[in-house]
């Protein structure tokens, strides 16, 4: 059999094996966590994600409460006791007079804002009975009253307040919606890092008990042949030495390995003291990738775009607000009404008395040493500089895809030479073992060669990690999955409000 060929196999059989290793002893005893688990798992218990759900959640309840301040408000003030008496001087007589008052009422009041214009059109209703005493005639009157209002507020020539604030409680919203989406993505790369250290670490700690085994095996061989006295006592001190150090090597791993693990649970909102076992798949299955369409569903779907127009169009807000200050503005109000009293309730309408009135006010300024000036001057300077954002986020797409694009080009690259690393590695750890069993080569060099191959296992592994979270790393950049010819939806990551 050709040799490449038969270490290949071998190193099929080490990685079955390393993952066998981990999962047996614990089959009875610990759940089995694939990534794909570990991403539903942080779904529904990642601190990160329910902080930023909250988040949403908070902007979607003010856009629902400002849509329901839009909707007819019904108040009613009720005023069942309400007494008085005063001391009073009437000028007309130069007389001091005592008065007392006695009342109770009640107001009813419907108002509806108009969304189209920024008015508000209430109705009023008040009724109440009223006692009055005084002395000075030493009469009393007692009266039943109600006084009916039909009234409406019209600004002009100024902004509509009520269409700006709900349009920004909408984007508002809608950037939360897109925060919450670019949280989901960052947690799958997080996690999948995460999930990949765990995985490393098991590696590192499968790699160190087999280097722990081979100088135990070193050390029984050298053992042997000192007490035969086929070899000196110094290659005894060398190999204790080598011995005592791959056994802290794997007491360092373990330690580390055991670190990950909490790392993973924390970030994935697991309980600390629930113990798992990583089942990873590292295989090797390269991925065509088209630069020139990454670049373009980038650029048509990053949601990091629609970011920055949010902030351009909240600047515009702010322009508006900014140029109404000091404004020439007016307020029209227009009011008709009904009002009646009487003695006995049932006539209180007998001589009703109508109440209109028309009110125009204007409010002018004259002089303000050049404040709005300078404040609008201000504000597109910041739009400006919103839109230079814009375009500097359009680059960093760009810029951010063919990155990945030339890392995951790379990777492949650096997988091919550690992978041939490695079979070099075994190959020359094997001939030199040989040439130590026969008396030819001291513990040091061993020592060298065995950390050699470690060091190469270990590159490998990595090389392989690295090709799968740089895939991801392009998959999120241009929100286009090459393994399944996909693309991201932006609308797919959003939080379903029926699920809100």
């Amino acid at each position: 059999m050709n040799p490449l060929r038969k270490l290949t196999q071998r190193l099929k059989i080490f990685f079955g094996v390393s993952l066998l290793l981990f999962i047996i002893p614990a089959i009875h005893a610990q759940e089995i966590l694939t990534l794909n688990k570990a991403i539903s798992v942080a779904e529904t218990g990642s601190p990160d994600l329910k902080r930023s759900m909250l988040n949403l959640e908070q902007f979607q309840k003010n856009l629902e409460a400002q849509r329901a301040a839009l909707k007819s408000r019904f108040s009613l003030d009720v005023s069942p006791v309400g007494f008085s008496r005063n001391r009073r001087f009437d000028n007309r007589v130069s007389q001091w007079y005592t008065n007392e008052n006695f009342q109770t009422n009640a107001l009813f009041r419907v108002e509806q804002p108009i969304l189209l214009t920024d008015g508000t059109l209430s109705l009023t209703n008040e009724f109440g009975w009223q006692s009055n005493f005084s002395d000075a005639t030493d009469s009393e009157s007692q009266v039943f009253y109600n006084n009916l209002y039909l009234n409406f507020n019209q600004p002009i020539f100024t902004y509509n307040r009520q269409k700006l604030e709900l349009k920004e409680l909408e984007l508002n919203f809608e950037n939360a919606n897109i925060s919450y989406a670019i949280q989901r993505l960052n947690l799958e790369r997080n996690v999948t890092e995460f999930f990949y250290n765990v995985y490393m670490a098991q590696m590192n700690l499968n790699i160190a008990k087999e280097e722990l085994a081979n100088t135990q095996k070193s050390y029984e061989i050298i053992k042997n042949k000192v007490e035969a006295g086929l070899a000196a006592r110094e290659e005894l001190y060398q190999a204790e030495l080598n011995l005592a150090t791959s056994k802290s090597t794997l007491q360092n791993r373990e330690v580390s390995f055991e670190n990950a693990k909490d790392q993973l649970k924390l970030y994935l909102g697991m309980d600390l003291y629930e113990d798992f076992s990583i089942l990873a798949d590292v295989a090797m299955n390269p991925v065509r990738v088209d630069l020139e369409k990454a670049i373009e569903t980038g650029l048509e779907s990053r949601m990091e775009l629609r970011q920055r127009e949010i902030e351009i169009e909240n600047g515009q807000f702010d322009l508006i607000r900014t140029k109404s200050q000091n404004e020439f503005r007016g307020d029209v109000n227009l009011r008709l009404g009904i009002s009646g009293d009487n003695p006995n309730l049932d006539q209180i309408f007998d001589a009703p008395t109508n109440s209109p009135s028309v009110a125009v006010s204007f409010n002018i300024p004259l002089f303000d040493w050049g404040e709005k000036k300078a404040r609008i001057a201000a504000q597109e300077a910041a739009i400006e500089s919103q839109k230079l954002n814009y375009s500097d986020e359009q680059n960093q797409i760009i810029i951010g895809i063919r990155q990945a694009f030339r890392n995951l080009q790379n990777q492949l690259a650096q997988i091919e030479i550690a992978e041939q690393s490695q079979t070099n590695a075994e190959l020359t750890y094997e001939i030199n073992l040989e040439r130590y069993e026969n008396g030819d080569l001291t513990g040091m060099d061993l020592n060298l060669y065995q950390t050699q191959l470690s060091e190469r296992k270990i590159a490998y592994a990595q090389a392989l990690i690295n090709y799968k979270i740089e895939l991801l790393n392009l998959k999120i950049q241009s929100l286009y999955d090459f393994e399944t010819n996909q693309s991201i939806l932006p609308s797919e990551l959003y939080l379903d409000e029926n699920n809100q």
